[in-house]
């Protein structure tokens, strides 16, 4: 090798080592060369369909999915002892998502502009074209439609003069490489490149907190993807831990008022930490199965476990503890007996049905039984109308109203006399001592509610 080919690749690789970064070019250390990958600068909405014609690939038939950047086309070169005075690069070009007959026509310009410029450096003018023309030069537009044949090798669905023009197809050249087997692998590069891209250009931009107005680089942000919303690390982690420590999981959301983003696990564990993490995905977990309505806890305190329901049925047994028990009473499981309902389960089942919407009615009905919520509702009126319209004996505590007479009553059930007004007893020899006593609160009240003309003495009473 002379001396002026020698210092011209030497110049040559430093120059692209001081252009592109280690992630574009990639110096080889036993002999002069490298690989260059070269991502293509894509129109904006740039639409990507994918189709395969093999069974293996049904997963994938009829793909479509609008992309920022595809994977790169990658350039293999070594330089001969010639280059650049009389010998060309030697090179292969590889894609995945370019067809050979297209990585063959790339290569053929590859030799007409080493042809243009024999004698000196050219693997800046190549690079160049591939990263500017290379879209332009195979006429690729959006959409653009890949068709995947079951051989793995990929055929664009254009027409033929449409991509090389009438009578232009090149017999394929031996250093093009399409190097994906099948749609499945071609449609998850794409993807993964696409994501992979979009997160370093974010990372490299500044953006504007709108919590602490600080201007920060992306790689210290989170952002959400459904309203593209920003908000530094900072402020978001304080927020979260927030909402998870009281218990707000499904308060994960974007901060920006009246926004219904919401963040993703993985954005969360990475900002809380996985202490706070377990919290949150257990509470996560915890509301999702309260909001299956086949789905009870075991009741007993040690346990706890969710337990899925039998269909059609009130039994559920636990899967830990084994314990077999209805889902209405959350006692032992009892046949067809009926449930032993407290009057608080009632109270509190009433109430959260009366105050549930439809959707939450039909779900308490779905759980318990409509017969069950029907009985809770209809008991609890019951117990209202007695508590506003009777009293209970202070002797027996059966339940008195009052239709008529006088104030001081005879209980139907044990025949205790008592006050209507301050339902205290009343002496069995002379009940009236109570209404003529001065020290008495309930003094000259024996008629009190009672019209003046009123025939009646004692009060006219109902066992309830």
């Amino acid at each position: 090798m002379s001396t002026e080919d020698q210092e011209a690749q030497e110049d040559e690789l430093l120059a692209l080592a001081s252009i592109y970064s280690e992630d574009e070019f990639n110096r080889a250390d036993s002999a002069p060369g490298g690989e260059i990958l070269v991502c293509l600068d894509l129109p904006s909405h740039f639409k990507v369909l994918v189709k395969s014609n093999g069974a293996a690939d049904s997963i994938t038939d009829n793909f479509e999915n609008t992309v920022s950047f595809l994977p790169p086309i990658v350039l293999n070169f070594e330089l001969p002892p010639g280059y650049p005075s009389t010998t060309p690069p030697n090179f292969t070009l590889s894609c995945k998502w370019l067809s050979p007959k297209q990585l063959t026509r790339l290569c053929q310009h590859l030799d007409d502009l080493w042809k243009e410029n024999r004698g000196s450096v050219v693997l800046f003018p190549w690079i160049q074209f591939l990263k500017e023309e290379t879209l332009d030069y195979l006429n690729i537009r959006s959409p653009y439609e890949i068709e995947v044949p079951s051989n793995g090798l990929q055929s664009w669905t254009q027409s033929p003069e449409k991509t090389f023009g009438a009578g232009e197809w090149p017999s394929l050249d031996k250093r093009a490489i399409q190097d994906v087997q099948s749609a499945s692998a071609l449609v998850r590069c794409i993807l993964d490149f696409n994501e992979a891209q979009q997160k370093k250009t974010f990372d490299s931009k500044p953006f504007l907190c709108n919590i602490c107005f600080m201007e920060k680089l992306g790689s210290d942000c989170t952002h959400f993807k459904d309203c593209e919303h920003v908000y530094c690390n900072t402020c978001l982690k304080d927020y979260f831990e927030i909402q998870i420590k009281d218990g707000q999981v499904h308060a994960l959301n974007c901060p920006e008022p009246k926004c219904t983003s919401v963040a993703t696990p993985a954005q969360v564990k990475d900002l809380v930490g996985e202490q706070l993490f377990s919290r949150y995905d257990r509470l996560l977990l915890q509301s999702s199965l309260d909001l299956m309505a086949d789905v009870v806890y075991c009741p007993r305190p040690s346990c706890q476990t969710p337990v899925m329901q039998e269909p059609g049925g009130t039994m559920a047994i636990c899967s830990v503890c084994q314990y077999a028990f209805c889902i209405i009473c959350k006692m032992t499981f009892h046949g067809l007996s009926p449930c032993k309902v407290t009057a608080e389960k009632l109270v509190a089942l009433r109430e959260e049905y009366l105050a549930a919407d439809d959707e939450g009615k039909k779900f308490l009905e779905k759980r318990y039984g409509k017969r069950v919520i029907q009985k809770a509702v209809e008991e609890m009126e019951s117990m209202e109308w007695l508590e506003q319209n009777s009293k209970c004996c202070p002797r027996c505590g059966t339940h008195i109203q009052k239709i008529d007479g006088c104030n001081k009553m005879t209980c139907t059930g044990c025949h205790q006399y008592f006050c209507w007004l301050c339902s205290s007893t009343l002496n069995r020899g002379n009940p009236y001592l109570h209404f003529n006593d001065p020290s008495s609160a309930c003094f000259n009240q024996l008629f009190l509610g009672i019209d003046a003309d009123h025939d009646f003495f004692e009060g006219d009473v109902e066992d309830l």
